[in-house]
């Protein structure tokens, strides 16, 4: 042990936006865009990071939510992904979207990248037998560094079921404890980082519960942390999403522990310089469906985004065409983080799938005002709940046809003061026909005469788009904290 340095370089929750696109960034009482991001400024940054360190001196790291979320991704089933992630040099990565095309798909992906998949807590379904490395270390800047991965605790829990046949995952509480000692005592790590899928939320009352945690590298609920929190002696931090920022740690040490830490969050605009080598992959990634995605489909008089947490205009849009497309009054989508925002003017092809890359079919069920009440209380909950380690959600649950007031500071169960529908007051016993997407949107145990229709969301959006001069979508009150 002496004297080391060494920088973290940490992406997180990329959701395959490989090119520059709109970004918002809140000032004083308005929402400003600005076109920034991508992977070829991603590369960029590593590239002048590694030249002005040493390639010995640097660690890049990605906490997943990687190979989902815009077309080339979805439509290659993450193969458009392989390319430009190997040519960024990660040293490993955890997973969350990753796993929506089936485990055997992941690891055919897994092994065709350069870098290693870290989950602790990911167990084949049947046994205790692990189904993914949990750990490595590495030596960087004359410090033995020890890695612990893991994978988003929910992904078994509230994903359709079939994206995660034949493997189960835990929170990774319990068994994290026992891989520090492991990489300490038997491996000689002097730093201990610990890449997460879990949360925010989680990720800090994980570090205040398990001792030894130098670096905490969190993703999945998509903060911009300026300033590090330091928990227990763990300095946490997140770093945005849509491959729009980049957190930079560096680190010093003095025999075996950490001596100073600083910290950048940094915006990918155009100060940062691109990768040319990068910037040819994404375009040739891109080449096929260039001119498809960028038709222009219809225009939009509200800016479109998924940044605020109990309602949402991109959402308000999604729900009005899948509601037309059904002809109904009430519709539900998943309160999803992912979607580059859509300021107000035209609309693209790209956009759309942006908006919902996965393209399901827009489905209908029948639900009693009760069904909708224990939904929208169990949303919240999984939302809001006291313990972070049961907020198992994205945002809360987008709304079309009711108006939910609630005090989020009450328990489970009892946050719902009222609940409007189709602009009366709930009627309990009544059923109603819903409007909805993937079992996200309305889980299964919900309603009865579940259908899909012929109608996939792209075209419902393409459709509602084109029968109108420009839509609207502002906020409605759909979710009312009261």
């Amino acid at each position: 042990m002496g004297t080391g340095k060494l920088t973290i370089l940490q992406i997180n929750d990329t959701h395959g936006y490989l090119e520059e696109h709109q970004e918002m960034f809140w000032e004083a009482g308005r929402a400003r865009h600005e076109s920034i991001g991508g992977f070829a400024r991603i590369s960029g940054y590593f590239k002048k990071v590694r030249r002005e360190r040493g390639n010995d001196s640097v660690i890049a790291l990605d906490n997943g939510d990687t190979l989902h979320g815009t077309f080339p991704a979805v439509n290659s089933e993450g193969e458009a992904l392989i390319k430009p992630l190997n040519h960024l040099k990660l040293d490993a990565w955890t997973i969350h979207w990753d796993i929506a095309y089936g485990p055997a798909r992941l690891k055919e992906l897994t092994g065709r990248l350069d870098y290693p998949l870290l989950a602790l807590n990911g167990y084949h379904a049947d046994s205790d037998e692990p189904a993914f490395q949990p750990s490595l270390v590495l030596e960087r800047g004359g410090v033995r560094v020890g890695i612990v991965g893991i994978a988003a605790y929910i992904i078994d829990k509230t994903f359709p079921k079939h994206f995660s046949t034949g493997l189960r995952f835990t929170l990774g509480r319990d068994e994290l404890p026992a891989a520090i000692r492991r990489l300490r005592e038997e491996e000689g790590a002097e730093l201990i980082v610990v890449l997460t899928h879990l949360g925010f939320a989680q990720d800090c009352q994980l570090a205040s519960e398990v001792d030894g945690i130098d670096i905490l590298l969190s993703g999945h609920t998509h903060n911009r942390i300026v300033q590090p929190v330091v928990v227990n002696g763990a300095t946490i931090i997140q770093s945005g999403c849509h491959a729009s920022f980049v957190g930079r740690l560096d680190i010093e040490t003095d025999n075996g522990k950490v001596s100073k830490i600083s910290h950048e969050l940094v915006t990918l605009d155009d100060a940062v310089e691109d990768d040319p080598e990068m910037r040819q992959i994404v375009d040739d990634t891109y080449a096929p469906h260039r001119e498809m995605l960028s038709e222009v489909v219809g225009e939009t008089a509200t800016d479109l985004n998924r940044y605020t947490t109990l309602e949402a205009t991109m959402d308000n849009f999604l729900l009005d065409a899948i509601a037309d497309a059904a002809g109904t009054e009430i519709a539900f989508s998943n309160g999803w983080r992912y979607g580059a925002p859509v300021p107000g003017g035209k609309v693209t092809v790209n956009d759309l799938w942006n908006i919902i890359p996965a393209n399901p079919p827009v489905s209908t069920v029948e639900m009693t005002g009760a069904d909708m009440w224990e939904m929208m209380e169990e949303n919240l909950e999984r939302t809001f709940s006291r313990d972070a380690y049961r907020q198992m959600g994205g945002y809360v649950k987008r709304c079309r046809g009711v108006n939910v007031y609630c005090k989020i500071e009450n328990p489970e169960g009892s946050r719902i003061q009222e609940l409007f529908a189709e602009g009366a007051r709930l009627e309990r016993e009544r059923t109603y026909r819903v409007a909805f997407v993937t079992e996200q949107g309305v889980p299964k145990k919900y309603g009865r005469n579940r259908r899909n229709l012929e109608v996939r969301a792209i075209d419902a959006l393409r459709r509602y788009l084109e029968k109108r001069e420009f839509i609207t979508a502002e906020l409605r009150g759909s979710v009312v904290a009261v």
